[in-house]
């Protein structure tokens, strides 16, 4: 399906996409640049793997593309110790602890993401 906004092109063309819902719909909110997407990042550790690149770069194209990105740092997540499917929960981490990780992983945002007050700069939110 062709795509009219360039958010919805250039996630296409990385094959970023799989399926979608609402192709239209969400390529009007595109077009219009009214798309407000966020992923949620743990602080268990000072920094991130591999594997949250593809989800920052989504978060990169959004912003890139006149849209709002949105990093949300799990404060309140980490303090909870989930096991995720684990036999045994997670290591519970000192508010320092988490406090320092979330320095850090606001350090490798800060190399994809303008952050500030502006219409289309991202955001850092905390669910703690």
């Amino acid at each position: 399906m062709p795509h009219e906004s360039e958010f919805l092109r250039t996630l296409d063309e990385r094959g970023f996409i799989h399926q979608c819902s609402d192709f239209a719909g969400l390529d009007a909110l595109a077009r219009r640049n009214e798309v407000v997407g966020y992923i949620g990042f743990d602080c268990t550790a000072v920094s991130l793997h591999i594997g949250s690149l593809i989800q920052i770069m989504m978060l990169y194209w959004l912003q890139q593309t006149g849209n709002k990105a949105v990093a949300l740092m799990g404060g309140g997540t980490t303090r909870v110790g989930d096991p995720s499917g684990r036999d045994q929960s997670r290591k519970l981490l000192s508010v320092e602890e988490i406090e320092a990780n979330k320095d850090g992983i606001k350090q490798v945002f800060a190399r994809f993401l303008r952050f500030g007050a502006g219409k289309r700069d991202a955001i850092m939110l905390d669910n703690a």
